[in-house]
């Protein structure tokens, strides 16, 4: 008995350090894979929000590229294929990105699963939304920040491609937290290529929870998240 509680005890604790704090709250079903955790929704074929952590630490993997690119078998209601973008126009553009999972090849793996996908105008995805991705990534390398990130599923978009009619959306959101810095900041982009500075896709928090529904954040004392999520503060973020 006393094993079975130092054992759960342990999980618990491995859980937290693989980044499983701070989930945010939303429909859609809940998966949890070693390295990211995310909310599946059924009807879009994608995630609604994909969660993670970055470290100084997790951050030091070399890792290559893996082009893996599965259907990931944990969605209970299957996830999207392959299939659906070939010829779509549209990359398969990762939520959390490969860069950032250079850990090990369990994380470079994980990293593409399909359920890891929505679909990218190419001159987005290979764009400014890498600009970013790299962006976070130094701040990730400095000290530890989570990330919440996905396309707006909510309201309007740009159709659907395949069989699966995988939504195209029309804008994506990336909400960072640094629990050591106490400072949070949101980004909101339209799926198509730009050469504006990261500045200026800059909004706060609040306004990505209500275009999306989603709740980020719901963890910290409400006094704390409100004051985070209201404002808008570069003070911490090296743009």
């Amino acid at each position: 008995m006393v094993k079975d509680k130092f054992f759960l005890l342990f999980l618990l604790f491995s859980f937290k350090l693989l980044g499983q704090e701070y989930l945010p709250k939303s429909e859609g079903e809940i998966i949890k894979h070693k390295y990211y955790t995310l909310s599946y929704n059924e009807d879009h074929e994608q995630a609604n929000w994909v969660h993670y952590k970055l470290d100084p630490h997790f951050l030091k993997g070399t890792t290559p590229r893996i082009n893996s690119f599965r259907p990931d078998p944990y969605v209970s209601t299957k996830s999207a294929e392959l299939s659906d973008y070939k010829g779509s126009g549209y990359d398969r553009g990762h939520l959390a990105p490969a860069g950032d999972m250079k850990y090990s090849r369990e994380s470079m793996i994980e990293s593409f699963y399909m359920s890891n996908m929505s679909p990218q105008d190419p001159s987005f995805n290979r764009g400014v939304w890498r600009r970013l991705e790299e962006t976070i990534r130094e701040w990730g390398k400095s000290f530890q920040i989570f990330i919440t990130t996905a396309g707006v599923l909510s309201g309007e978009s740009l159709g659907s491609i395949g069989k699966n009619k995988v939504t195209i959306p029309y804008m994506y959101y990336k909400v960072i937290y640094s629990p050591e810095k106490k400072s949070m900041i949101g980004f909101l982009l339209s799926n198509r290529g730009s050469s504006s500075e990261l500045k200026s896709f800059v909004v706060s928090v609040d306004s990505i929870e209500s275009i999306t529904e989603i709740d980020f954040f719901h963890e910290l004392p409400d006094e704390i998240e409100n004051e985070l999520e209201s404002k808008i503060n570069l003070e911490h973020w090296e743009l």
